[in-house]
């Protein structure tokens, strides 16, 4: 705990919050000692944006946060806010608490939330590798997870970044782990995406351990439902694993073509393994000399079975991708590549993208595991936008706010305009739309320790609608009152999250993070609403909270 967030743990303070619930309450009740049952309506339809309230809706708030015995069916002040600081008032759409989407799409129609080197606790040199990192990637929702097999000792294959100094932990642990809380959280299928640089004969072990480990977990055969062309659904995999690795290629009729083949493949892993080496690992590599020159990795055939709907291949271009790539087949690339991609040719990848799955991952470069920003990616419809899900901070905000939609299954339906196949999607193009949406944030007050506070509101999504706005300090108060409107339009927004993030102000252009919240826009209730702010670690800072009040239109 900061020091900031512990001066935060020590206010007691719904003082200036029920003062202000309390001109409310006053306002509806005209004077009378309660709200009657008609009067509570017309404020969950005029305040709340509850249209569909009607008096059953009204009694039904009355029985659960009533406690006080009335004349009449109404609700006193402390009723009242015990509604207005309940789950029912959350800003965050309680209904999407639960998965709510559709689940029978192809994978390709889903942001898949995924980890990069989910193994690693800490940075990408001397980090510390951990099972816990796997449980804590599951029990966040996580649903593809990165395993980097190796060559260990008495043919234990085992894993850690390789070439560096990261600590190592057995594969068949990390199975095991899987095995354990694959589905804790979530129904929906785990990818489990293999980068595999061991022998023919330590594969056979790895294919081992996922068969005997997994058990009816895995899948090991396609699906018996006719194939379309396209990928099965959430709902066809659910209690599923699927192995993301390369596959043997099919009909290798003479030793010639065999080795053709084999040669692509060398070439492949090198440009893959040159993606992954950061400029330190290749420190590591010279100072070691040619004992440690990569070695051709091919594919066993025991692991290649094992490959079903999640075949990595080598990404060339959109067009021949278009022309050469099958279904079930997928491609990764690093963040760099990606970004040259989505700025040349937005449109272009996001059709790709409804036809495949692609995975981008962190830079080399990254060796004390920072992230990029996943946004960027799932603006042209990359599923699995994979991030060091140790590294706490923005990022990671953002794709816990993305991911806590659907009921925190890891997986988002992504929105009709990434899907469309009569009309085209640049994200990087301003978007002309026939209608704006209008977001109307009025931000009124905070629970707070004595802190310098004030509120950045900031809208993320394509570029045209990404925008940020500040509140004006309140200095030293226990209870800042800010009455601060902030008006965004925006003109997709299907893509965009809103991050409500509360700072200190230390100088005159610094500030210090204290608390943040962060959801999809499509999740936002309308209405007086109230916000819960997380540490930089995710842990809830209550009773400290945000009021606001949301409109758009």
């Amino acid at each position: 705990m900061t020091s900031l967030q512990g001066k935060m743990k020590k206010s007691t303070a719904p003082s200036c919050r029920r003062v202000e619930l309390h001109h409310l309450y006053q306002y509806y009740a005209t004077g009378q000692t309660t709200l009657p049952v008609c009067v509570l309506v017309r404020f969950l339809n005029h305040e709340q944006f509850e249209l569909t309230a009607n008096e059953e809706t009204a009694e039904s708030l009355i029985d659960r946060y009533e406690i006080a015995e009335t004349e009449s069916r109404s609700m006193t002040f402390e009723g009242f806010l015990r509604y207005m600081e309940s789950k029912d008032c959350s800003l965050f759409d309680q209904a999407h608490t639960s998965v709510y989407q559709d689940m029978d799409q192809p994978l390709t129609s889903y942001f898949i939330s995924s980890s990069h080197n989910t193994y690693l606790t800490g940075d990408q040199l001397v980090g510390k590798s951990h099972l816990d990192a796997y449980v804590c990637a599951l029990r966040k929702g996580c649903r593809c997870l990165e395993i980097d097999c190796w060559d260990g000792p008495d043919m234990e294959p085992v894993v850690y970044h390789g070439y560096t100094l990261t600590t190592k932990i057995f594969f068949k642990d990390v199975i095991t782990t899987v095995e354990q809380h694959a589905f804790e959280v979530s129904a929906y299928p785990v990818i489990l995406s293999l980068e595999n640089h061991c022998s023919q004969e330590q594969q056979e072990v790895i294919a081992q351990y996922l068969v005997s480990i997994l058990g009816d977990k895995l899948l090991r055969s396609p699906l018996d439902h006719p194939t379309t062309g396209e990928l099965p659904s959430p709902n066809d995999l659910k209690y599923k694993i699927l192995i993301k690795n390369k596959k043997l290629k099919p009909q290798i009729r003479t030793e010639a073509e065999r080795s053709v083949d084999e040669d692509e493949d060398e070439e492949e892993d090198i440009e893959e393994e040159e993606d992954h080496q950061t400029k330190s690992k290749f420190w590591f590599l010279r100072k070691a000399g040619s004992k440690t020159k990569k070695k051709k990795v091919v594919v066993a055939e025991a692991l290649s079975d094992l490959v079903i709907y999640t075949r990595s291949i080598k990404f060339n271009s959109f067009s021949h991708s278009k022309d050469n790539q099958n279904y079930f087949e997928n491609t990764s690339m690093a963040e760099k590549k990606a970004r040259k991609l989505v700025k040349a040719s937005g449109a272009d990848f996001v059709q790709h993208n409804q036809k495949f799955l692609s995975r981008i991952y962190p830079a080399g470069s990254r060796t004390a595991s920072s992230n990029y920003n996943p946004q960027e990616f799932w603006n042209v419809g990359s599923q699995l936008v994979a991030l060091n899900f140790q590294s706490l901070g923005f990022p990671m905000d953002l794709n816990d706010g993305r991911f806590q939609d659907n009921g925190g299954c890891g997986y988002i339906l992504k929105p009709g305009l990434l899907m469309s196949r009569e009309r085209s999607f640049d994200p990087s193009c301003s978007q002309r739309r026939l209608t704006t949406t209008h977001l109307l944030v009025k931000v009124q007050l905070w629970s707070t320790g004595s802190l310098d506070a004030f509120v950045r509101v900031e809208i993320h999504g394509v570029p045209s609608d990404s925008c940020r706005k500040n509140t004006h300090t309140v200095k030293n108060s226990l209870n800042p009152y800010w009455n601060t409107e902030m008006i965004f339009s925006i003109s997709v927004p299907e893509l965009c999250l809103i991050r409500f993030c509360v700072r200190d102000q230390t100088g005159l252009l610094s500030s210090e993070f204290v608390g943040q919240y962060t959801l999809p826009f499509t999740s936002i209730k309308k209405g007086h609403r109230w916000v819960p702010l997380r540490s930089r670690d995710g842990c809830s800072l209550d009773p400290a909270t945000l009021f606001v009040v949301a409109w758009s239109a």
